[in-house]
């Protein structure tokens, strides 16, 4: 065998080595990088996906909750008048005070939290006694809202239906989190409210005893719409049919 050969077999192998080193060293280089990543840095991170997950998940489940309350009672409550009611068959505004000026068992709640809605659950009568959207005897829970933010709220009125979420924490990473929670819905699903200058009009109107919706100054909001009405003119759901 000529010396040529082996030397080029000689040559080939050490080339080979050297791109093998040179990968090692690149891969060493970017797990040195990823150590080398603040730790506060990573801990944003690892919020800001918990907190996209957690709103993701609780806004598809109160969707749900709510549709399978349409399908299912169709007729809603023969008792409403459409002052009460807006957009039957959604649920009404649970501080809606035809709660109490019915007699209900359970009075109007004192506030408008997700957690309050009721589905009629008897289609075709006139007995206010609505059951509760999210109990024990519906089998379904709403889980506590995301860390940093306030109870989901339900409306119900002449701008459509819809129900939101606020926080009023600095933190950096939440504005990036609700742009990526807002990219998971179509253009007309879904809005964020920004109110760090102050209060937003989340609804025009004033629904019985309840006060009109804000995203109170200071805070950030995000929004989910079941039904929006052609006359709204609110946030960037603006040219949604």
């Amino acid at each position: 065998m000529s010396k040529f050969g082996s030397n080029y077999r000689e040559d080939n192998a050490s080339g080979s080595a050297l791109v093998y080193i040179l990968i090692a060293i690149a891969l060493l280089a970017a797990l040195t990088v990823s150590f080398m990543e603040p730790s506060g840095q990573q801990s944003q991170n690892q919020n800001s996906t918990r907190v996209v997950s957690d709103i993701y998940n609780q806004a598809s489940l109160i969707q749900s909750a709510i549709q399978e309350c349409v399908l299912l009672y169709p007729s809603e409550d023969n008792g409403l008048t459409s002052d009460e009611q807006k957009h039957s068959p959604y649920p009404i505004n649970p501080a809606d005070s035809y709660f109490d000026d019915e007699g209900a068992t359970d009075g109007s709640a004192s506030d408008n939290n997700v957690s309050n809605i009721r589905c009629p659950g008897n289609p075709g009568g006139s007995d206010p006694d609505h059951s509760f959207l999210f109990s024990g005897s519906s089998g379904k829970f709403l889980p506590q809202p995301p860390s940093l933010f306030e109870d989901w709220e339900y409306y119900n009125g002449d701008d459509g239906v819809f129900f939101f979420i606020q926080t009023d924490k600095s933190d950096p990473f939440l504005r990036t989190a609700l742009e990526k929670v807002d990219d998971k819905f179509s253009e007309c699903e879904a809005d964020i409210i920004d109110a760090t200058s102050g209060d937003v009009a989340l609804s025009s109107d004033s629904i019985g005893d309840s006060s009109v919706r804000e995203c109170p100054s200071g805070s950030r909001c995000f929004r989910v719409w079941m039904i929006i009405d052609s006359a709204t003119n609110h946030g960037d759901v603006v040219d949604c049919p």
